[in-house]
């Protein structure tokens, strides 16, 4: 019988060898993330692709995608959780190195209801996790990765005949030239492609080639060590490369990809970042016309020009604003048949006729290198000043344990709860609104607004400001008022990155 998983094991004794190691913050609200080593040894894969193959045939399906991202580890990763998976009775399909979203293409093109994409995405090196789902293209959320949780830690494991392990090629050629087929340009393009050195240099550059842009790569070999950075275009430091190679060589814009490709984020052809929040608006501007009524889901991080835009409004658009998380964002944009659902960190997903739903980054980067098509006389920086007014702060992270960050959340909560019920002010504005789906995220009376919440898949407080009135009051709401309120509690640390 397999062992129950522990969470007190010690690297580099008898029983670290011979026991699982799972901690159970690793299981987060929609996907499970661990350090390996300390917090999750093979073994604890190994386990947990047991429990997920429990779990699957709970559900009535036993036929499951996997895939790994490229890390030094991601192999041995990947191989210790197949050995749990065929344990289970599981029908297993290996698409090898691949892209998240090669595998969320592959249950498509191979007619397999499950996957499981070992992914550390942006994390930095050291970390490691697994995307699952079992109902394309949605992937967990806290109702499954809580039942998942509950049987890998409880041993709860059921030993089934039949388990197999199959090798599958091609599917990576297929899914480019799908992502491909949805763009063909019209008129030439020169764009950048960053990668990172991340496992999507290995992709995006020849679908964007495919597409019929002529590409300059930049960081596209891949290397785990990641010797620039992390390959996260949501970071300042890979936004900057990207705007610096754009100066450079004159592009029309740059396009980065993260870690494991299921997320796009852009500079427009002046060297300037566009977050992705305000790239979903100018595609949902553009898309409106052509989709009359259509729908769009964006998260709580998003902007707020989405609910006053007078372009959507013509086309009789609308936007529902909900919770953030790659999981929370593509079941909701499926649930309600939206044409497509932007998260600010950079996540795109498109419904039919764009797209499966799911999360891609090549798929993001056909909708705006089509967009630019069908505006032949505008380049991108024309469309982004086409836009009202916002100044919005980038994402910023202090650190805050996993046993902590959702305590303090509820506090912060709580606070501004009171503030607004007492009638108080922030920088002198009263407050309109308080949304709390997904933390807090207090509106001001001239529309700016402030958002603080517990990260989904790190030890960290998530914190964007938004100000309808200049760069300089934007900064000012975080220094003058949501860093003050969160230092005063001594569980937060030092910020990843500050405005």
């Amino acid at each position: 019988m397999f062992p129950t998983p522990r969470s007190d094991l010690l690297p580099n004794t008898f029983a670290y060898e011979t026991t699982p190691l799972v901690k159970p913050t690793g299981f987060r609200e929609y996907d499970a993330r661990w350090l390996l080593g300390p917090d999750l040894n093979l073994m604890g894969l190994q386990a947990l692709g047991f429990g997920l193959g429990t779990y699957i045939h709970e559900l009535g399906e036993r036929r499951i995608v996997v895939g790994h991202d490229f890390r030094s580890y991601s192999l041995s990763v990947k191989q210790a959780l197949c050995l749990g998976l065929v344990a289970a009775g599981c029908e297993v399909l290996d698409i090898g190195l691949c892209l998240s979203p090669t595998a969320y293409f592959a249950q498509f093109d191979l007619s397999a209801p499950c996957v499981a994409m070992v992914t550390a995405s942006h994390n930095e090196n050291g970390w490691t996790g697994v995307k699952m789902g079992a109902s394309p293209p949605v992937t967990f959320g806290p109702e499954e990765i809580g039942r998942l949780k509950g049987i890998v830690l409880g041993g709860a494991f059921r030993e089934r005949p039949g388990g197999s392990l199959t090798q599958v090629q091609g599917v990576g050629e297929r899914y480019i030239a799908d992502a491909a087929s949805r763009c063909i340009l019209s008129r030439p393009l020169k764009v950048v492609c960053a990668c990172g050195n991340g496992t999507a240099g290995a992709f995006a550059p020849d679908a964007l080639r495919r597409m019929g842009a002529e590409v300059i790569e930049m960081d596209c070999d891949l290397d785990y060590s990641f010797p620039r950075y992390n390959p996260n275009p949501e970071d300042a430091e890979m936004l900057h490369s990207m705007a610096d190679a754009v100066r450079a060589h004159g592009a029309d814009l740059a396009l980065g990809f993260d870690g494991d490709g299921d997320r796009c984020g852009v500079v427009d052809d002046t060297g300037e970042e566009i977050f992705a929040d305000k790239i979903g608006l100018m595609l949902a501007r553009d898309l409106a016309p052509l989709h009359p009524g259509a729908k769009f889901v964006v998260d709580v991080k998003s902007t707020g020009l989405y609910a006053t835009d007078e372009v959507l409004a013509a086309h009789g658009a609308s936007t529902l604003y909900w919770k953030t998380g790659h999981s929370y964002i593509k079941r909701k944009t499926a649930e309600i048949g939206a044409l497509a659902g932007f998260e600010k960190s950079g996540h795109f997903f498109f419904g039919p006729p764009l797209g499966r739903g799911y999360d891609c980054g090549l798929t993001a980067a056909a909708a705006i290198l089509a967009m630019l098509d069908r505006n032949p006389g505008r380049r991108l920086s024309d469309l982004k000043r086409a836009l009202p007014t916002a100044f919005t702060s980038l994402t910023m992270s202090p650190h805050c344990g996993d046993e902590v960050k959702y305590g303090v959340v509820e506090a912060v909560v709580k606070e501004y709860q009171a503030l607004a019920a007492g009638g108080g002010r922030i920088l002198g504005r009263r407050i309109a609104e308080i949304i709390t789906v997904n933390g807090v995220r207090v509106a001001l009376e001239d529309g700016s607004w402030v958002l603080v919440r517990a990260s989904s898949n790190k030890p960290e407080i998530v914190v964007v400001v938004e100000s309808t009135r200049s760069g300089d009051d934007m900064r000012a709401l975080f220094r003058d008022e949501v860093k003050p309120r969160l230092a005063a509690h001594p569980e937060v640390g030092a910020y990843n990155q500050e405005i």
